[in-house]
């Protein structure tokens, strides 16, 4: 509701400046929508109160696929949701035609559980095996808003990464471009005349012939903490494509090991087939809660040890600012146990 100041004297000129004023400064309704809006009948007034199309059916835009997994959902509400993304799983289809359930799947069979009529919207990108928090909108409203957000960098994603060596407590911030390897299609590289890219350090524990980093992304270049982390010396456990150590060189806790061997060598396993014709790894798959027991963490883990672990964002309606965490998988605390020493 506007308030009365928008119903209080006046033309019915003035009435619907006193209502745009309102969607835009007070609402903060992007300009683009409210056009939009203005120009298809979607802004009504209904005794003294304003009725919006907010939310009108749309299709999902992706494939309702047939016993889909469940979509782990860490926050949801009418305009927002935040679900869990598992090890192995991209965000949406890749283009090559090889039938992978995503999360982009796992999210539109969520929405045709809860009737359906809404497009799958995902805001940001994870790296296929890096698990985590990925925010999606619910209509147009939300997508425009959280958009601008993420241009505005004011979308807070805090991960934890394992990596080898220790790192020293001076090393706070990256700050190196970032462009694509001229000798490798999917690797990119420290390079100058790439794009602007900052990595901030807050959080260290360093373990053996390892460390733990808390690391926050002020840009979000592809495969950047990886690059940034592996450019300083310290590649991510599991991350093959920046040479970083196996899973598998971990001694166990009891193991004997000589000064300097910490952390190195490693072998790597495939993802496992699955029944359905969908390809999905063991990281995403029961028991237990989906994408947190699978067989990555033991010996031969195939995945960089590196989860986000909460995601911060103002949300597009109310202005609250929300602050959704998402559990450590369990192969990052079987990888932190071991070398932990415990």
């Amino acid at each position: 509701m506007p308030g009365r100041a928008a119903l209080a004297g006046g033309d019915a000129a003035e009435r619907e400046a006193a209502t745009d004023r309102w969607l835009l400064e007070t609402v903060r309704m992007p300009a683009k929508l409210h056009a939009r809006l203005r120009r298809e009948g979607g802004v009504e007034w209904s005794g003294d109160r304003l009725r919006l199309a907010l939310f009108p059916e749309r299709e999902a835009g992706i494939e309702v696929l047939p016993h889909a997994k469940r979509a782990e959902v860490l926050y949801e509400d009418d305009f927002c949701l935040v679900v869990h993304k598992p090890a192995g799983m991209g965000i949406h289809p890749d283009g090559s035609g090889k039938p992978e359930a995503t999360l982009d799947h796992l999210v539109a069979a969520h929405y045709a559980a809860s009737g359906g009529g809404v497009a799958v919207r995902h805001i940001h990108r994870l790296d296929k095996d890096t698990t985590g928090p990925v925010l999606y909108a619910k209509n147009e409203f939300a997508q425009l808003a959280l958009d601008e957000a993420m241009r505005d960098k004011t979308v807070s994603r805090r991960y934890a990464a394992i990596v080898q060596g220790i790192v020293p407590s001076s090393l706070k911030v990256i700050d190196a471009p970032i462009g694509r390897d001229r000798h490798h299609a999917a690797r990119r590289r420290v390079s100058p005349g790439g794009q602007s890219a900052l990595t901030r350090i807050t959080g260290l524990t360093p373990l053996r012939g390892a460390s733990l980093l808390r690391v926050q992304l002020e840009t979000g270049r592809t495969h950047q903490i990886r690059v940034h982390l592996s450019h300083m010396g310290h590649p991510l456990f599991g991350d093959e494509l920046y040479d970083g150590p196996g899973w598998d060189s971990v001694p166990a806790p009891s193991a004997q090991v000589r000064p300097g061997e910490e952390g190195l060598g490693g072998r790597f396993s495939p993802p496992v087939p699955r029944s359905g014709g969908y390809n999905i790894p063991a990281a995403s798959t029961p028991p237990g809660r989906a994408g947190r027991n699978g067989q990555p963490g033991g010996p031969g883990s195939a995945r960089q040890a590196l989860h986000g672990e909460s995601l911060a964002f103002t949300h597009p309606w109310t202005g609250e600012r929300l602050d959704v965490s998402d559990p450590w998988p369990e192969d990052m605390k079987r990888l932190l146990q071991r070398l932990s020493g415990k």
